[in-house]
């Protein structure tokens, strides 16, 4: 699951979403160096990325992409699967898409304090961008992926992953919505245990 999925998972409590989002940076026990909220975000994303890379359906998806895209195809799902949440919010939330983003950027904004170094790098860009609102299209998607192959000095590929998009594309939401409904269930639960 790439962010705009962390975050959704995350429940309404701003201190979890900015725990899960920003949890790729923080490496080990680091995450204890965190308010308690922000430790539960980080080890909520630790769970998703654990039972998403395991779980059949994902691992179906990614399948289509190996032999073009190798271990990069998962990093490429992730993205496709936050793709077929932002088109299909309406479906998994009552909130305004645009509003619950400009939230979600505003907190981030309103704790700045306790956010990574990476993080605070990241957010001007993120927010002019406006990356989590770009997942609603394939062109948004076609610049994010563009974005991350640069990020590997165009070694893998990733600028070129909407044409597998555009070729599967019901295959890819189908899956998503099959696999979206037991993540969802298995985030829930393991909030509750926390």
């Amino acid at each position: 699951m790439n962010f705009l999925a962390h975050i959704y998972l995350s429940g309404n409590n701003d201190l979890i979403k900015i725990g899960n989002f920003m949890a790729d940076g923080i490496r080990g026990k680091h995450f204890e160096n965190f308010p308690l909220e922000v430790q539960k975000g980080i080890k909520l994303h630790r769970a998703i990325d654990t039972y998403t890379d395991a779980h059949p359906i994902f691992r179906k998806s990614t399948k289509k992409l190996h032999a073009r895209y190798h271990h990069y195809a998962g990093v490429i799902i992730d993205v496709f699967y936050d793709h077929f949440l932002a088109k299909n919010w309406k479906n998994y939330s009552d909130e305004d898409f645009s509003e619950y983003i400009d939230q979600f950027y505003q907190s981030l904004e309103n704790h700045k304090s306790i956010l990574t170094e990476k993080t605070i790098k990241l957010m001007p860009y993120m927010i002019r961008q406006n990356w989590l609102s770009s997942y609603q299209t394939i062109e948004g998607i076609h610049q994010i992926l563009t974005q991350m192959d640069y990020r590997t000095k165009n070694k893998s590929n990733m600028r070129f992953a909407t044409e597998e998009l555009e070729q599967f594309y019901n295959e890819f939401e189908n899956e998503f919505t099959s696999f979206f409904e037991e993540l969802r269930i298995h985030s829930k639960q393991q909030l509750h245990n926390m």
